[in-house]
């Protein structure tokens, strides 16, 4: 396992265990650079003895720190005074200046020519069941990462039964016919590989990553969960009970909480979205094993899923094992989901109280669009300048000129069908009302003033210039080619997407504003302390109020 997170630190070039970091250790401390081989030749020569002996000598009962806290009032000592400032001028003081002037200073350097941008196009074909697969070879460091893909995600629940497809996917790890659920996290750790299974809104997820020399078992592995689960009873209610957890400790925070109200305003409760993915305490307490188990047989087939492989594999290699770990997966299409038409509320104002609460998330929120639309590029570049960046035009008002907020923004949460659009904040609880009207002042004004160039080129530059970002890891790159499956793009969406993006112009980007960014359809949604909020934002005429509770449903 060690070897293996090692290495695949090494796909970045930065952050922790990056490359960058790597080397920096590895001279600073040793003085060679050059000292991966045998950092982990360490580890694999490591005994058990000499674990054993390492133990023994560090972890004995004279080397710990007891901390006891007792009740009582809290005493930091002395105030310590704040230094004066500095002045300008820091020689008259006997000292330097920290950076003193000097001519080179004057002008910034310039940037050299960008570099061609190339992103991957992963080969496409199917197993005999109809399995589609994308390939794409990563030649390097000896890595592959797979990720097993379906439209089993939340979309499909039956109303009825919100988080299925969620505790689905949580429980394929939790046995197999032949596995128990220690048994399959120790596989994997023996293998070095990671193994995880989850669901979102429109898929089911099951992916891996391991040596090159592991993939073959750790192929086997997830082939094993995600065709074999047993949905063992006791099993079931740990993670029934786990997952009770989770939706009480989403009710302490603000963000999670919004979410949850956001979503059942939004779509109503005869629809799929409308429902946080983790599900609800009734549903979560009324799902059986049964409702699980026919939940998989219902929506997992070959002919609905893709594999995404990406790695240090050659495909003549790759094609035998897929065939082999996934060719008797038996066909059969699932019925198309009913999602429902949604049931948005009437009410423009939300509340949720938390009483004693420090501050407001506030969230400004209307129906969006579905990844689908053929407007994606323009919106992003429009919404990019609007709220998507740290010096976007909402960020700048509520945070730079008016210090309402730490952070403000605002996104397009795309979806196989329509999303919501929302402004989002955190603000301090005496200026929730002001913060609202400058929310709105911003959506106006991107509607009626258009982008600068300068906003444009910089819009454009954050999305396109990230976009290697998503192909760095193994891992990443599975999970951005997954999207192709998932919302029936282009092989090539991704290595032509830069050029589109590039193309928006300022008069493309207005229209956008003023045809998807609409203040009279947003709905403002206040999770904070009503006490002190109410009022002030009762005057600002939105519109019809509701009161809803941290479950999202109406108290009144």
């Amino acid at each position: 396992m060690l070897e293996s997170l090692i290495i695949a630190g090494l796909e970045t070039l930065g952050g922790d265990g990056g490359v960058a970091d790597r080397l920096n250790s590895y001279n600073h401390y040793l003085g060679t650079p050059d000292y991966l081989a045998t950092d982990i030749a360490r580890y694999e020569n490591a005994s058990i003895e000499a674990v054993q002996a390492f133990a023994q000598g560090q972890l004995n009962a004279n080397q710990r720190v007891v901390v006891y806290g007792v009740p009582g009032k809290q005493d930091l000592g002395e105030e310590v005074p704040t230094p004066k400032a500095e002045p300008k001028d820091a020689a008259k003081n006997g000292g330097e200046p920290l950076n003193a002037d000097a001519e080179w200073r004057g002008d910034a350097p310039k940037p050299g020519p960008a570099s061609a941008l190339h992103l991957p196009v992963p080969e496409k074909f199917k197993l005999s069941n109809g399995l589609t697969v994308l390939y794409s070879e990563r030649p390097g460091l000896p890595l592959v990462a797979a990720n097993l893909v379906l439209h089993a995600g939340s979309g499909v629940n039956p109303v009825d039964r919100p988080g299925l497809a969620s505790m689905t996917a949580r429980m394929l790890q939790q046995g197999t016919t032949t596995r128990t659920a220690p048994q399959i996290a120790d596989r994997a750790a023996d293998l070095g590989a990671t193994l995880n299974s989850g669901a979102g809104t429109d898929t089911t997820g099951i992916s891996t990553r391991s040596l090159s020399r592991n993939f073959p078992e750790a192929l086997e592995l997830l082939a094993d969960v995600a065709l074999h689960p047993s949905f063992p009873q006791a099993e079931v209610e740990r993670v029934r009970s786990e997952r009770l957890t989770w939706i009480v400790q989403e009710r302490d925070e603000p963000s999670a909480m919004a979410s949850r109200v956001m979503t059942g305003a939004l779509y109503g409760p005869r629809h799929t979205y409308g429902y946080p993915d983790s599900g609800t305490t009734e549903s979560i307490k009324a799902i059986s094993r049964e409702d699980l188990l026919h939940f998989w047989q219902r929506n997992y087939f070959p002919d609905d899923a893709a594999l995404v492989v990406t790695g240090n594999i050659k495909l003549a290699s790759l094609k035998p094992l897929l065939e082999k770990r996934f060719g008797a997966w038996k066909a059969g299409r699932p019925a198309p989901p009913a999602l429902g038409s949604p049931e948005t509320t009437d009410a423009k104002l939300i509340l949720v109280d938390r009483p004693g609460a420090p501050q407001t998330t506030l969230v400004c929120f209307s129906m969006g669009l579905a990844r689908s639309t053929p407007d994606y590029a323009p919106v992003e570049v429009m919404n990019t300048d609007l709220g998507g960046l740290f010096s976007s035009r909402i960020n700048m008002n509520l945070r730079e000129a008016h210090g309402y907020t730490y952070g403000a923004g605002s996104f397009f949460n795309y979806h196989r069908a329509a999303g919501p659009f929302l402004v989002f904040s955190d603000v301090r609880t005496d200026v929730t009302a002001p913060a609202t009207t400058e929310i709105f002042k911003e959506l106006r004004r991107m509607r009626e003033m258009q982008m600068t160039p300068a906003e444009l080129t910089l819009s454009q530059d954050s999305i396109a210039r990230s976009l290697p970002g998503r192909f760095e890891r193994g891992t990443e790159a599975a999970g951005t080619f997954a999207e192709l499956f998932t919302y029936d793009l282009p092989l090539d969406y991704y290595s032509t997407l830069p050029d589109h993006i590039n193309a928006v112009t300022i008069e493309q980007a207005q229209a956008m504003a003023q045809k998807y960014v609409q203040p009279e359809k947003m709905i403002v949604l206040a999770v904070g302390d009503r006490s002190k909020i109410e009022e002030e934002m009762k005057k600002l005429n939105l519109g019809k109020v509701e009161i809803r509770d941290t479950d999202g449903k109406i108290v009144h």
